[in-house]
């Protein structure tokens, strides 16, 4: 299980990577993503919630603003360790954490931006496979303990 989950956690990375990179191009360029009206990576990833915080019409020039791709990234490698050490709980708590912000970014691009990303929403259920599969563990072997007190 460890290494499926590490496995999922460096195919997130992955794309975090690719979502970042779409988020350094230049914005005149089109990505390799923009499908349709729909589905236009680069207008997401080059909006203002593309950054951590979040950019505001009327702020001052010289703001430190992370990319949340780059936090995916982060994210995503601390669920890779914490996964091989076999630290399912705090594998469980990151991946909560990871899931609610993929849920809200995948929020505002339905009701606010009304685009998608194809990056964003690949990361998005690599999240939700990750949480589903670290809950399954915590009960398979939370389960396998009471049978073996049962004996």
């Amino acid at each position: 299980m460890k290494y499926l989950v590490a496995l999922l956690a460096l195919a997130g990375l992955a794309v975090s990577v690719m979502g970042l990179r779409i988020h350094n191009m230049d914005p005149a360029k089109a990505p390799p993503c923009a499908v349709s009206e729909h589905w236009d990576c680069g207008s997401v990833n080059h909006s203002r919630f593309a950054v951590f915080p979040a950019k505001t019409f009327d702020e001052a020039p010289g703001k430190i603003h992370i990319p949340v791709a780059t936090i995916g990234i982060v994210g995503y490698g601390v669920i890779a360790v914490l996964a091989l050490m076999e630290l399912w709980w705090w594998v469980f708590e990151t991946a909560q954490i990871g899931f609610m912000c993929a849920s809200f970014l995948s929020y505002l691009e339905a009701f606010v931006m009304e685009k998608w990303c194809i990056y964003c929403v690949w990361s998005w259920g690599i999240m939700a496979t990750i949480l589903v599969l670290t809950i399954g563990w915590l009960i398979f072997r939370r389960r396998g303990r009471r049978v073996a007190w049962n004996k």
